[in-house]
């Protein structure tokens, strides 16, 4: 299946959960926020999400500075 991850198309052999995602990329899911088709997920819902064919995430890291 192809999945679109930060603009980026990814070819995946088997479905995933979008919590397997980020550990699988080595993700600490605390720091991050992820976009699923365009809505902000709640993190409780990464465990049980899986990814289907031409899903598009994106995985945004929110950083301080001034």
């Amino acid at each position: 299946m192809k999945v679109k991850i930060n603009g980026q198309v990814s070819e995946l052999n088997l479905s995933l959960s979008i919590g397997q995602l980020l550990e699988a990329k080595g993700i600490n899911p605390g720091e991050v926020v992820v976009q699923y088709n365009g809505e902000i997920m709640e993190k409780e819902t990464w465990p049980t999400t899986m990814m289907k064919d031409c899903d598009e995430i994106e995985i945004l890291r929110f950083v301080g500075g001034g």
